[in-house]
């Protein structure tokens, strides 16, 4: 896929409040054309900041993780898509998957499949009751997720490799789980740095504690894009 390398990083937008996150945006300044909106500022008001983002010729990420009977999926797909986000989330199940293909029909909204959270291994999802470990049950679901049209699968960066076999190079692939060299790696437990996490296959890396956290996010982003500048050769 052809994507600029700035347009690849994609900056989580994980604070509080609107005026958080204006702040926020407004020190990134152009560093930053992508950002996610997930559910703490979407439940804190942020939906309208997707259109205002949108408006102001930024990518929006909404990373809403919808999973719901088909036809509140659907509903909610065709909401979000008038809010002018590039990309929205929903859990890779495949009723689920295929309302939300159905509810993006005539937009330019693009549905990506969480395949298995990030912060999950083997025992997690044992756990849950699933009788799959993380590699055979991302497989499956990105496998499922191509076969109904999906956009894009999420994946963590460990996966991308083995996804990009397997989906090949129409599908694309966002990684969250990416830290920086340096970087507490927090409640992830699959994780990998930028420059890997793109050298792997992933067409977008998701970032956020070690943006929003730093003393200088501008300069921490612009380090972000120069290493997937670097990983592209």
């Amino acid at each position: 896929m052809n994507i600029s390398p700035r347009d690849r990083l994609i900056v989580g937008l994980d604070l509080p409040s609107v005026e958080a996150a204006e702040a926020m945006i407004a020190r990134l300044g152009d560093s930053v054309t992508f950002y996610k909106i997930g559910y703490q500022l979407a439940y804190a008001g942020g939906l309208p900041l997707m259109r205002k983002l949108a408006d102001a010729g930024k990518k929006v990420f909404a990373d809403l993780k919808l999973h719901d009977i088909g036809n509140t999926v659907a509903s909610g797909v065709e909401s979000v898509a008038k809010l002018g986000a590039t990309f929205l989330t929903v859990h890779a199940y495949p009723q689920t998957m295929k309302a939300a293909v159905a509810g993006r029909a005539g937009s330019s909204l693009k549905i990506l499949a969480v395949t298995v959270l990030t912060s999950y291994d083997d025992a997690d999802l044992e756990a849950a009751g699933y009788r799959l470990g993380v590699t055979d049950l991302v497989e499956t679901r990105a496998r499922q997720a191509q076969t109904l049209g999906i956009d894009g699968i999420v994946c963590s960066p460990e996966e991308a490799a083995n996804l990009r076999k397997i989906v090949g190079h129409q599908t694309c692939l966002v990684t969250p789980g990416v830290r920086p060299a340096g970087s507490a790696v927090g409640d992830q437990k699959r994780v990998m740095t930028p420059g890997h996490a793109i050298r792997a296959g992933a067409d977008h890396v998701v970032v956020a504690r070690p943006v929003m956290q730093a003393s200088d996010p501008k300069a921490v982003a612009e380090a972000i894009v120069e290493e997937i500048t670097q990983a592209l050769g």
